[in-house]
């Protein structure tokens, strides 16, 4: 297949750019600069010039192509209105790229029980709203002659696939415990979120593009860690022992950003489950813990 990928340069889009090629598919490559271009051209993607938000390039795109995967960013209406408007009744494929994060709460910390599946009734917070509004209007497409897919990674961890672009959340976890000396976590670090290895994300990617039925949801997770025990791993990566500190909320907003509410102060579990059954999904990458204290983690930040 030929296959549009936007996010070609970054850290998810990138790597699921690298498996399309390895499995011999052709992609072509949303490129903002010269020096963005030349990077796709150079892993022999090929590069379209433009901004994400530019409505002629990216359905002009669309239209060449068999299948589109977007993953530069799932917040953004106008790029998934262009390619839903392009793809309209052809049959194309459209995978869209969201997260597990639109079932997260202000948790600050706390222990959350409830496990979320792709059937599972949820309100997101107001941040996340249009999240779930664009996923759902790319999943009512396939009612509009499109093959569309929503994939829902949860924490996404381990070195982009032929990529320079890493993961957001533990890079920016070891950077706070650098700086302070110790590991730390919002508030007491009970808060649990599912996880997976980019690999295995790239590879569901793959499957759906190939076996996923029109109109489906999945959600994408191997397995699950509190933050707490993430710090920890932290810490013994970077030889500051296992303790780890309390971070009131103000302050882990302060350090992290707005960030610190919905994604290192909450929870949320999910389950691919249905990702398993029906794609056959086999996830076999290394597990967080082993990933930060001996694996990509300790390679780019143990000694720095």
């Amino acid at each position: 297949m030929k296959v549009f990928v936007t996010g070609a340069t970054g850290y998810v889009g990138g790597s699921v750019a690298t498996r399309l090629l390895q499995a011999g598919h052709a992609v072509i490559g949303l490129a903002r600069s010269d020096a963005a271009a030349a990077s796709l051209k150079k892993r022999g993607i090929e590069p379209l010039s433009g901004d994400l938000n530019g409505y002629t390039p990216v359905v002009a795109a669309a239209k060449r192509v068999d299948a589109v995967v977007n993953a530069a960013n799932s917040d953004n209406p106008f790029v998934a209105h262009a390619l839903l408007t392009a793809l309209a009744g052809s049959g194309k494929t459209l995978i869209q790229t969201s997260g597990s994060s639109v079932i997260s709460t202000y948790d600050n910390g706390e222990p959350g029980e409830r496990v979320f599946h792709e059937d599972s009734p949820f309100v997101p917070a107001p941040e996340k709203a249009m999240r779930v509004a664009i996923d759902r209007s790319v999943l009512a497409a396939a009612q509009n002659g499109v093959r569309s897919i929503v994939i829902r990674p949860a924490l996404i961890y381990g070195r982009g696939i032929e990529v320079d672009a890493a993961s957001v959340h533990v890079p920016k976890l070891i950077d706070a415990a650098r700086k302070a000396g110790v590991p730390r976590h919002v508030g007491r670090g009970l808060n649990v979120w599912s996880n997976v290895h980019i690999a295995d994300v790239a590879e569901l990617f793959l499957l759906a593009l190939t076996d996923a039925p029109a109109g489906a949801l999945f959600y994408c997770a191997n397995a699950e860690a509190s933050m707490k025990s993430v710090a920890q791993s932290i810490g013994r990566m970077l030889g500051l022992g296992d303790q780890t500190q309390d971070w009131p909320i103000g302050e882990a907003v302060d350090g992290l950003g707005p960030g610190a509410h919905l994604s290192f102060g909450s929870n949320s579990r999910v389950r691919a489950d249905k990702a398993r059954k029906v794609l056959g999904w086999q996830p076999q990458g290394p597990a967080l813990a082993d990933e930060i204290e001996n694996g990509a983690y300790k390679e780019l930040y143990g000694n720095s």
